[in-house]
């Protein structure tokens, strides 16, 4: 009796010690190297940054449509606190305003580039994926570098968010470190040499900046997105219907052209003279302050991906 409790509480002490091993943020460094965040990337944004390039960044990335104080007119004040659902549980967006105690005003632009790549905050906590660094991770350093100096032209807006409000086991976030490893692939953003210069910048702005896949497609029951079902719709994860399918197919988007789809990103219009609303009247509020040629970019990107078959709800 005494030999097999013995066993069983060294297999239970090996358990824990290879659960802390994985889970742990350097985890994925050891399976990624330092593609991310390593040397090369933390010298590219030691460069000097451009706030102005920052600010087309920041629309791009659609920071303000979660970060944004929830119940104000002014955009610009991210100190957090919109209560975002889903089936995990209720995230509680975080303050990325230059508040020095409560924001990311003490950040330095390696802290900033670690959490847009890994996930990771500067005391070594996971992130959840509900912010959507599995795209935001296809970002140039460059960018990066350059938002971070615009946020840091943004007011300072003091207080935190309510922590979030997760049930077990979703609230141990050490466990985040498997979901990394299994869903997190560290690639930045690579141009196809055999596409246009706009293409690729539309692919760079849909795939990475614009993270059109975290609501247009459907996800597993780990809550990553399934690879087949990318851009092909799929419930909302705050319970408000069905996000559609964005491909060019007979239940998605085909027969647009690219003009109609730079109308949506300029004015929210469809081709049926229908207005968006909900989240994506946010999205359209910020790829209408983006040049012209990147909206248009982003049409020509979403109009050559494979069609596929819409999302249905199951009966």
């Amino acid at each position: 009796m005494r030999k097999a409790l013995a066993v069983l509480f060294g297999l239970l002490l090996l358990g824990l010690v290879a659960f802390m091993a994985l889970t742990s943020p350097t985890a994925w460094q050891v399976v990624h190297g330092e593609l991310a965040t390593g040397s090369d990337a933390s010298a590219e944004v030691a460069r000097k940054s451009d706030p102005e390039k920052g600010r087309i960044v920041f629309f791009a990335g659609g920071c303000s449509s979660c970060h944004a104080t929830p119940g104000q007119d002014d955009k610009m004040r991210l100190g957090g606190g919109y209560a975002l659902k889903s089936p995990f549980g209720t995230f509680h967006v975080p303050n990325i305003s230059p508040h020095k105690r409560d924001g990311i005003g003490s950040w330095s632009q390696a802290d900033f580039v670690r959490a847009m790549h890994e996930g990771v905050s500067p005391d070594g906590q996971h992130y959840y994926p509900a912010f959507p660094y599995t795209s935001y991770q296809r970002m140039t350093a460059a960018d990066l570098g350059d938002l971070f100096a615009f946020l840091q032209t943004l007011p300072a807006i003091e207080g935190k968010a309510s922590p979030h409000d997760l049930p077990f086991p979703f609230n141990i976030r050490r466990g985040v470190g498997l979901w990394k490893l299994a869903f997190l692939d560290g690639h930045v953003f690579m141009p196809d040499p055999d596409r246009s210069v706009e293409w690729n910048r539309g692919a760079y702005l849909v795939e990475g900046l614009g993270h059109c896949a975290e609501c247009h497609s459907e996800r597993n029951m780990m809550g990553a997105i399934i690879p087949e079902r990318r851009f092909a719709g799929g419930p909302d994860p705050e319970g408000r219907g069905i996000v559609p399918n964005i491909t060019p197919g007979p239940t998605g988007i085909g027969g647009w052209s690219p003009e109609e789809v730079v109308t949506l990103l300029t004015t929210g219009e469809t081709p049926t003279f229908d207005t968006v609303s909900g989240p994506m009247a946010s999205v359209v509020h910020n790829t209408a302050q983006l040049p012209e040629a990147d909206r248009r970019a982003m049409a020509e990107y979403i109009l050559s991906l494979p069609p596929k078959v819409g999302y249905k709800k199951p009966q």
